[in-house]
């Protein structure tokens, strides 16, 4: 779990910079799926190959649904989080994600909880905890611990921030708060409906190549619509790849 967080918080990192370097959102994400399709589709095809069960137009309109929750749209809510807030906090959210997960899980009884057991009332004062870690990140914003120097990139981008006004800065701030808890949402709900998957389609390599490959192509098409611009599509530098691949 601690290199679980290690390599999201370098992720997390590694997109804030190319984002406010200005790549853009739907591209990354496609160039992401894209990377995790050719990876894993071999993996699932020679690993699966002798448990597979049948793959029917119904699992795969359930895959097909799944990458539309859990790829396409949580990555896109959450780099739009990133983008207008921080990485920090970026990581703050997704540490919510278990705790939203629970909750959801409970009226589908996926998740139950024993009130006079020592583990069920653990739950519910992790729950309380987690959530309000996350409101008070939300709605309070001290003053910086550290006084520091920064490089040119850094001090051009705080430079910029700094040009537009208190309220562009708090709408800012806020459009990458509601976005960070839609994609918490969005990436919870995607939990749910794997469980249900799952169950039907037991076959973690083949099901996630399958569910990344249709996410891939949902954000390609969605990019290509709302932007002609085959520019966009030329990664630039070696950060961009970098994150790129290790994303």
């Amino acid at each position: 779990m601690i290199a679980i967080d290690f390599s999201f918080a370098v992720v997390n990192i590694l997109l804030k910079k190319v984002l406010d370097d200005g790549m853009n959102h739907l591209v990354l994400i496609t160039f992401r799926l894209s990377i995790s399709t050719i990876f894993l589709a071999p993996i699932g095809y020679f690993w699966e190959r002798n448990t597979r069960p049948k793959l029917t137009p119904r699992i795969l309109c359930y895959l097909f649904c799944s990458a539309i929750v859990g790829a396409s749209l949580t990555q896109y809510f959450f780099l739009l989080g990133i983008q207008y807030t921080s990485a920090t906090f970026a990581c703050a959210f997704v540490n919510m994600v278990p705790v939203v997960t629970f909750i959801m899980a409970l009226p589908f009884r996926i998740e139950t909880v024993n009130l006079k057991s020592n583990s069920g009332r653990a739950k519910i004062l992790g729950s309380v905890i987690c959530v309000g870690g996350g409101l008070l990140l939300t709605l309070y914003k001290g003053r910086p611990l550290f006084k520091h120097q920064h490089s040119h990139a850094v001090a051009q981008t705080v430079a910029n921030i700094v040009k537009q006004s208190p309220s562009r800065r708090a709408q800012r701030w806020t459009i990458g708060c509601l976005a960070l808890v839609v994609g918490t949402l969005l990436w919870s709900s995607w939990f749910i409906i794997q469980s249900l998957v799952g169950r039907r389609y037991p076959c973690q390599f083949s099901s996630t190549a399958i569910m990344s490959f249709f996410g891939a192509i949902q954000s390609a098409a969605l990019s290509l619509f709302t932007s002609r611009d085959l520019s966009m599509w030329v990664l630039k530098g070696k950060v961009e790849i970098i994150t790129v691949l290790y994303a």
